[in-house]
């Protein structure tokens, strides 16, 4: 999950055009949200900023997305940069939109995972061929607190993308390898020449450039 130095901050106004309220209203949430320790704030200049207190509650998050993925959406789009979230993008510690999504999908018609409604596994063939890329370590604990593998349901593609710590290690190894950069002021991520090659050599994702 997103270390919380790392994690999204947005301002009450932010927030509140993605929520389609107003920024009081998003500032009175915020306010109860902080209370009970799920955020933290901090001032730059005029301006206070949110975001997630820690990786537990990131994990809380992804838990109840699982349930909210048969709800109905609203509408309402973020601004400009849809095209690029709906692309390529971190959802929390891992890789979501059209690359995430391609990529659960290629491990899955290989059997390197298994998916099956709000459940996911790696695969004895998938650990042995990760551990080959270097994604996991070859004395990884495969009891920890956190599922190794699980689906979250990738709200642009409306299919789920990887998360878990198989999802994490994914992306921050494309990261690493220089597969993705991310975009100022923004989660969404774009996928470089070296990345194009990478996606396809390693999850035979042939169209990770869109």
């Amino acid at each position: 999950m997103k270390r919380p130095e790392t994690s999204p901050r947005k301002t009450a106004t932010e927030l509140g055009e993605v929520a389609a309220i107003t920024p009081q209203t998003a500032s009175g949430h915020l306010a109860r949200l902080a209370a009970v320790g799920l955020i933290t704030a901090e001032k730059q200049g005029r301006h206070r900023y949110h975001r997630l207190a820690n990786p537990e509650v990131a994990r809380m998050i992804e838990s109840v997305m699982q349930i909210a993925g048969g709800l109905t959406l609203s509408a309402h789009r973020t601004g400009p940069n849809d095209a690029a979230l709906r692309h390529a993008r971190t959802c929390y510690d891992h890789l979501a939109g059209r690359l995430g999504v391609g990529i659960a999908d290629a491990l899955q018609a290989s059997g390197a995972v298994e998916i099956a409604d709000d459940a996911a596994a790696l695969t004895a063939m998938g650990r042995a061929r990760m551990q080959t890329l270097g994604i996991l370590a070859a004395d990884r604990d495969m009891h920890g607190r956190r599922p190794l593998c699980r689906p979250c349901l990738d709200w642009s593609e409306r299919r789920p993308h990887l998360a878990g710590a198989l999802g994490a290690a994914i992306c921050t190894h494309a990261l690493d390898q220089g597969w993705v950069r991310r975009r100022a002021g923004t989660r969404a991520l774009e996928i470089t020449p070296a990345g194009r090659i990478g996606f396809r050599q390693a999850f035979g994702v042939a169209d990770a450039a869109g």
